[in-house]
């Protein structure tokens, strides 16, 4: 097949086009070397909070208790609870989820349903897009507030 050819107005249009382009830069300029240690996301809060929180100094202003609840209601009380907390002003929330199976015996229960389903969900469900926003970090909570089974959300400023 034969290339047909080029009019002289595709060759100005071509070369005014290519008058105005600038060079990309280099791909490998482009890319950032990991620094050591920087494998974990930045956090949202500061140094001083993080240590209070990690101290169990900090008192949460409020609580959500998901025992019992089904995945779909616990995820539905969720949403509303952070939004509702976002709304309000309040900073630190407890959500307090148990600890699941302490065994892999006890991994499913007398229905055959498995068990630590809400531990394991909820932090994947502050996580999507509809939450993330307000959400500055989210941590195990402190011994004194339910360790394993509990979680600090700290919420950003309005």
């Amino acid at each position: 097949m034969k290339r047909r050819a080029i009019s002289d107005e595709e060759r100005k249009e071509f070369e005014a086009a290519y008058k105005e382009a600038r060079p990309l830069a280099p791909i490998a300029a482009k890319r950032s070397v990991p620094k050591p240690g920087a494998s974990r996301k930045p956090s949202g809060i500061n140094g001083a909070t993080a240590l209070e929180l990690r101290k169990g100094t900090l008192e949460p202003e409020a609580r959500l208790d998901l025992h019992g609840m089904t995945e779909r209601v616990a995820h539905r009380a969720l949403a509303t609870f952070v939004l509702g907390a976002q709304a309000r002003g309040l900073r630190l929330l407890l959500i307090v989820t148990g600890k699941g199976a302490r065994q892999e015996s006890e991994a499913f229960d007398m229905l055959g349903e498995r068990r630590g389903v809400l531990k394991s969900a909820t932090p994947r469900w502050l996580r999507e897009p509809d939450l993330a926003g307000f959400i500055a970090d989210i941590r195990p909570a402190h011994r004194r507030h339910g360790g394993d089974g509990a979680l600090y959300v700290y919420l950003r400023k309005r």
